[in-house]
């Protein structure tokens, strides 16, 4: 079973990864990379959200950066490694 959890948790880290990589650029809702960004949104945000509410964005100038996905993929590798993986 632990095996199965490295899996999937790798999967979704690269799915936070994809994410955060699709923020940089201007994506249209219509297009292609829209539709993929929205699901991206929908499988990862039932994690980061909670993760958002407890660590807001930090404040950097006029920009805002959001630092849940980092927060996300550290902690998750660290229950992984106690778990065994």
């Amino acid at each position: 079973m632990p095996g199965f959890l490295c899996v999937l948790f790798t999967i979704y880290i690269v799915l936070i990864v994809v994410r955060v990589v699709l923020t940089w650029f201007p994506v249209s809702p219509g297009s292609p990379i829209g539709s993929i960004n929205s699901f991206l949104a929908s499988i990862t945000d039932p994690v980061l959200s909670p993760v958002r509410r407890l660590i807001p964005p930090i404040r950097l100038g006029g920009t805002y950066l959001d630092i849940s996905s980092i927060v996300v993929i550290f902690g998750g590798s660290i229950l992984l490694s106690v778990v065994g993986c």
